[in-house]
């Protein structure tokens, strides 16, 4: 059987849709339904769908968005758009979108037979072999010699991910052999293989699915696998579930379970996940880098503050060590100070770039928390030194960029912030710049080229009014343009727009 999604706002025309489909005894049946794109899109990623028959015009995502946004989720998919007549030419646009196929209101069995047996063929042609199922799931190299048995073919399985825990040793038992080995003997006399996966230090074993029997719950079975391979000082993160119905879906449910690993696998201690039941992701207290803690390391690094970075960061591994953070959160955090640093330096060494992303991956293979802290020290104080012999040569080039970009925007009103987010630097680094190069604030730099320009208007354009020129150059209101402009020139605006000479050369108007 196929999965069916029927996406319509309409009650009686889904409801109608549901019927004719139920009547044609083709192999479809319907196991989803919503009324607009957001709730198909959440339901695409939760549940398996063959093909979605989805109307073109709906309330908070239209029908061509939501299939762009699907196909990212599940490329495979087959759509057929629902379009009323008015919609014809707008069903066009849909051919860029690859869809299969589309009905026309009201739809009608005969026209809804003839497009369901064409989809009904497209999905039967895409029917892979076993061998094929395997190509973006194991290694290049054994897929290039996979070979599967009569026997694989003839079990439903059990589905075991298997995942190394990060900071540990004896990586040199870490393969497919030695799992293969282990679990023959937990499992006998059920059929077991192993399969190496393009993710290092991941496995998929597939068991035979009655292995399962032996035990209260799937969790269960998985938890033993995960003390065994203890045991034997191969510490693991396991997930798993039994394969039910199409077996096609191999490819789509390992990366399921695959990616519900990259989020829950934890550093210290490894557990065991029943990636068929839903399940809320709970962390300890004080585990989590939250967003205002991140945004903190990210602003000591754009403000060059070294000393206080590494406290801060000592503390935090700390935290860590005593609780069981997640492995992604540590992945996030590299990342996040990887691009942090990059970007303090002003992108302006793709090569630095690239050493920086390669050694922060480094740090990830160390074999101990303990030496993963001291690694990222060191990296972080070297970043550091990077990023000051980097500001040494690059602050003259950003008081030229900041010049010429607050000329760029006399007639709008620019902050320090808005300056320090352009350049992605801190607000006290953008006034250090200024003082050392304007021998001023920010403010009162980018106040006198304002007031020059003031300045300019008046003498070049005399029929504006002081007012217009206030307004023109954003400032408040007119009173604190004329007290700023007497502050910089000595005189009020009437009085300066008295003295200029009439058929002043430079007058353009």
């Amino acid at each position: 059987m196929y999965n069916v999604m029927i996406v319509e706002d309409s009650k009686p025309i889904l409801r109608n849709i549901r019927t004719l489909l139920g009547s044609l005894e083709l192999p479809f049946q319907v196991t989803a339904t919503a009324a607009n794109g957001e709730e198909a899109l959440e339901l695409i990623r939760q549940q398996p769908v063959d093909l979605v028959l989805t109307d073109i015009r709906m309330p908070k995502l239209d029908g061509l968005a939501f299939i762009e946004e699907a196909k990212q989720i599940r490329p495979q998919l087959l759509f057929i758009l629902i379009s009323g007549y008015n919609d014809f030419e707008y069903t066009r646009k849909a051919i860029n979108l690859q869809v299969f196929d589309y009905l026309l209101k009201p739809v009608e069995r005969k026209q809804l037979l003839e497009v369901m047996e064409r989809a009904l063929e497209r999905l039967r042609s895409r029917v892979p072999s076993e061998a094929e199922l395997f190509q973006e799931i194991v290694a290049p190299e054994v897929y290039a010699d996979l070979q599967l048995g009569d026997q694989f073919r003839h079990y439903g399985k059990l589905l075991i991910l298997i995942r190394r825990q990060p900071f540990t040793g004896r990586r040199e038992l870490w393969n497919a052999e030695e799992l293969q080995r282990r679990l023959d003997a937990m499992f006998a006399p059920q059929l077991c293989w192993v399969f190496p996966t393009q993710v290092p230090g991941q496995f998929l074993a597939m068991v035979q699915k009655t292995a399962a029997d032996a035990y209260s719950s799937v969790y269960q079975c998985l938890e033993s696998v995960r003390k065994t391979l203890e045991a034997a000082g191969l510490a693991a993160t396991i997930g798993g579930q039994l394969q039910s119905g199409d077996p096609d879906r191999l490819p789509e449910l390992y990366h399921r379970m695959s990616g519900i690993l990259d989020e829950r696998q934890p550093v210290h201690q490894g557990i065991v996940v029943d990636t068929e039941i839903p399940q809320t992701l709970v962390q300890p207290e004080g585990s989590e880098l939250d967003r205002a803690t991140a945004a903190a390391f990210t602003e000591l690094i754009v403000g060059r503050r070294k000393e206080q970075f590494l406290l801060k960061l000592n503390e935090q591994l700390a935290k860590w060590s005593s609780h069981n953070i997640r492995f992604a959160e540590l992945e996030r955090f590299i990342a996040l100070m990887t691009d942090a640093f990059s970007q303090a330096g002003g992108d302006s060494e793709t090569g630095h770039r690239l050493e920086l992303e390669t050694s922060s991956r480094r740090l990830l293979d160390a074999d101990c928390f303990e030496r993963f802290g001291e690694n990222l020290l060191e990296w972080t104080k070297q970043s550091f030194e990077w990023l000051q012999a980097q500001n040494r040569k690059s602050g003259e080039e950003l008081f030229r960029q900041i010049e010429e970009y607050v000329r760029l925007n006399l007639y709008s009103y620019l902050s320090l912030a808005d300056v320090a987010q352009k350049f992605h630097v801190s607000p006290s680094y953008v006034s250090r710049v200024m003082r050392r190069y304007a021998q001023s604030t920010f403010v009162q730099y980018y106040t006198g080229l304002k007031i020059k320009e003031a300045c300019r208007l008046i003498a070049c354009k005399p029929e504006m009014r002081i007012k217009e020129v206030s307004d023109a150059l954003s400032f408040s209101d007119q009173h604190y343009f004329s007290k700023v402009f007497k502050e910089y020139t000595g005189c009020s605006p009437s009085d300066y727009k008295e003295r200029c000479p009439p058929n002043n050369p430079d007058n353009s108007s």
